[in-house]
């Protein structure tokens, strides 16, 4: 009798270790197009992958899904975040979507209300969120390419968001960095991106606990 109570007692202890290392398992969403999608590249060289690498290390309980898309508008991304947030239902979202939207000369305010309904539904489902914004070629009009850059500071600061303003700083106007197109870093730019991601992205992990 003792012996089985003893054992029910060890029972109920790993029980107890096993959920409170589930609970304390946590889950990064990163939401973008194909310059968070390894465009044109393996998926282990994408900033997104070397990202989840790195945490592996400080983050180990953290666990990283990229449902980044080559392509993929605002519009589209909106229409698949909802089952995402539910199927994985993530602490954390990094947004990176729009640049499509404004290379394809869409209304920017469409852009916006896209944007934020993604913002709000994260929000909703109690995840934090980094908003990255983006650049244009000059060469769709200094208003237009101006209004586009300003919408992502914009929607940041009325939803109280962390926010990388440009995520290829020091990465865009270096042809050794990108690639033939001019639009998306190659192999070796890939590192650099995620240099200029992690001081917004990392304070936004640790700043909270969000079990």
């Amino acid at each position: 009798m003792f012996l089985k109570r003893q054992f029910a007692q060890l029972l109920i202890i790993i029980a107890t270790l096993l959920i409170s290392s589930f609970s304390s398992a946590s889950t990064l969403l990163v939401m973008g197009d194909s310059l968070s999608a390894a465009y044109n590249l393996r998926q282990q060289d994408g900033w997104v992958s070397l990202l989840e690498n790195k945490l592996s290390q400080s983050h180990p309980e953290l666990k990283v899904i990229n449902a980044s898309v080559s392509g993929e508008t605002t519009q589209g991304g909106l229409s698949r975040f909802a089952d995402l947030l539910e199927k994985h239902k993530p602490n954390w979202v990094v947004l990176e979507l729009g640049a499509n939207d404004a290379l394809r000369g869409y209304p920017l305010n469409q852009t916006t209300i896209n944007l934020e309904k993604m913002v709000k539904q994260a929000q909703q489902s109690g995840a934090d969120v980094l908003l990255i914004g983006n650049r244009i070629p000059q060469n769709y009009g200094k208003r237009y390419t101006q209004m586009f850059f300003s919408l992502y500071e914009e929607i940041a600061n009325k939803y109280n968001l962390a926010y990388l303003p440009f995520m290829l700083e020091n990465v865009a106007l270096n042809k050794e960095l990108m690639q033939n197109d001019g639009l998306h870093p190659n192999k070796a730019g890939q590192p650099i991106v995620l240099k200029n991601v992690l001081p917004y992205l990392l304070p936004l992990l640790d700043g909270a606990n969000k079990e």
